[in-house]
């Protein structure tokens, strides 16, 4: 959500620069700002204008080569690394901006993230630490309070964080999404809507539309991957009605064609291409799944298999709906999905281990429980029934206490069964 980011992170340099539209003014008098102020327009509108990571990482360089000693263009670099997947690069840059100012919270917060991505627990819980001896607070500190805990398995952090999360503005609702995306993980559906309601509503208590169309976006995903139509399209329809957003209209798009509603997605697939020429993850990660999913939908998986090429160097990389809890390595899974199609298990099952080796980059993504369904779905077809049973278990197994009634967990007991 690069709006909230610029917005809540950087407002201090350049405080009318909170929306694509008042960056778009802003861009119009660059020439009359300061060339500091100038550096943080331009990067603003290569970021939520055009979308352009590659001319928004030129920018942020130059800056820093201008201005060596300014912190901000190497948080900038920092988080753009993220949306490539390039981590190790999002380390290095977090480090420099701390380098020159250790109050720098963007700095930490990217830091840990990067970390957590690499699936570095003890780097990111170290990070945070420093950042709390520094008494720096921001409520993206107790969402990656909350991440950790949940990597970790550690259901009493989880709750300090939850806890804390009420006092803290800001950051109430966003914890309540990540509580329900937990529960959803676990398939428990009816935990996970009424969280998701809560979200919805205190995000729009405090007229976020944006933030409550990105957590119904994000339900409306679930609930279609899990199989509830009725579910998925009413989550996909509302998230519209509040936001016309980039990263909305995906889920919405994703959740719909999911769904089985072609039509509609293919509507919204088609606005996102024209609205967005430019931009790097509608070009290399949001058409091609969406193109992969209508391609599945209509049985041609060596198309939906030829269109995903363009998204592998992506693959890795955080899409900017991440943070309503979907789309994380999205390419991957539909991948994965199109080579079970066209009954390629060896193939398949590669790419569903590919999601269950970065948990880190997953978290609690429907596509990270699924991956375990789908990976003994290719070992069956590959022939090797030991460890097909092995991950049908495996998925089992984390939705034990999950609502009996979704479709998805009746239809793995039913190929389990089979196995026997």
């Amino acid at each position: 959500m690069a709006h909230a980011f610029l917005g809540r992170v950087y407002g201090d340099i350049w405080e009318p620069v909170l929306s694509a539209e008042s960056t778009s003014k802003a861009y119009e008098w660059r020439n009359r700002a300061s060339d500091r102020e100038r550096f943080f327009i331009v990067l603003s509108y290569d970021l939520q204008v055009r979308g352009n990571l590659g001319k928004a990482q030129e920018t942020a360089e130059l800056w820093a080569q201008t201005y060596p000693r300014d912190r901000v263009p190497h948080g900038f670099l920092s988080w753009i690394s993220q949306e490539e997947g390039k981590y190790e690069k999002s380390i290095e840059e977090s480090q420099k901006a701390i380098g020159l100012d250790p109050d720098f919270t963007p700095g930490y917060v990217n830091l840990a993230w990067a970390y957590l991505f690499l699936d570095h627990p003890e780097e990111a819980e170290n990070t945070l630490q420093r950042a709390s001896e520094r008494k720096l607070e921001i409520p993206e500190l107790l969402v990656l309070r909350y991440y950790l805990s949940f990597l970790q398995g550690d259901q009493a952090g989880m709750k300090r964080a939850a806890a804390l999360s009420q006092e803290k503005l800001g950051a109430e609702d966003w914890v309540s999404d990540e509580e329900a995306s937990v529960q959803a993980y676990s398939g428990r559906l009816r935990s996970a809507r009424r969280l998701s309601r809560r979200a919805v509503d205190l995000a729009r208590q405090s007229d976020q539309r944006e933030r409550a169309a990105m957590y119904e976006a994000g339900e409306g995903v679930r609930e279609a991957f899990f199989g509830n139509v009725p579910e998925a399209r009413r989550s996909a329809m509302a998230a519209m009605e509040l936001s016309k957003g980039r990263d909305v209209e995906y889920g919405a798009a994703v959740a719909l064609i999911l769904a089985g509603d072609s039509s509609r997605s293919q509507t919204l697939s088609n606005d996102l291409e024209k609205r967005f020429p430019e931009d790097t993850l509608v070009r290399f990660t949001y058409l091609p799944v969406l193109r992969a999913l209508f391609a599945l939908h209509y049985g041609e998986p060596s198309s939906a298999i030829e269109v995903l090429q363009i998204a592998g160097p992506y693959d890795l990389a955080i899409p900017g709906s991440w943070s309503g809890f979907f789309g994380n390595l999205y390419p991957v899974y539909a991948r994965g999905e199109a080579c079970l199609a066209a009954h390629r298990g060896a193939e398949a099952a590669a790419e569903f281990q590919k999601i269950l080796n970065h948990r880190g980059i997953v978290f609690s993504d429907p596509v990270g429980a699924l991956a375990h369904l789908q990976l003994g779905r290719a070992l069956a077809l590959s022939g090797d029934k030991t460890r097909a049973k092995a991950a049908y278990k495996d998925f089992l197994t984390l939705w034990k206490d999950a609502d009996l009634d979704i479709p998805v967990l009746k239809q793995a007991k039913a190929e389990y069964a089979k196995l026997q």
